[in-house]
């Protein structure tokens, strides 16, 4: 009698195992995956250069901001959405330029930071380029 009943216990595995195995396979075959996507946020920071003028180190932002998504971009297929915050640092003083927010998609269509980017109107003013004198020529008087 017990040698009947392990058949039959033996017997439900089988069946049970041959049929949830193919329906799981075929589940699994029907049903889309699902995409773990993400965004990539880099955090970018440059020097002012010698007798720079605030316009041209906001392009150097922008050029920075687009090497920056990019380069996100491309390092991995998973980034739906990129964010890159291009801070600028001028006689010490360090603020945000501006914030590149952009999906692949965006990018894909128009890749033109200009476009995309939020600028942060009290940087000039933040890194000292509304100053008429030079610190170093302030501290000397």
């Amino acid at each position: 009698m017990t040698a009947f009943r392990a058949k039959i216990r033996i017997l439900n595995t089988i069946l049970l195992l041959g049929t949830a195995i193919p329906i799981w396979v075929i589940a699994e075959g029907i049903s889309p995956q699902i995409v773990r996507a993400y965004t990539a946020r880099a955090d970018i920071v440059i020097d002012s250069l010698s007798e720079e003028t605030y316009e041209s180190m906001v392009r150097r932002a922008e050029a920075a901001a687009r090497a920056g998504a990019q380069r996100s971009f491309d390092q991995d297929i998973l980034i739906t959405d990129v964010s890159v915050i291009i801070s600028g640092q001028n006689y010490g003083a360090i603020a945000p330029i501006l914030e590149l927010r952009v999906t692949r998609q965006q990018w894909r269509s128009r890749p033109d930071p200009q476009v995309w980017a939020t600028y942060f109107k009290a940087a000039r003013s933040l890194l000292l380029f509304n100053r008429t004198q030079t610190p170093t020529a302030s501290a000397s008087n």
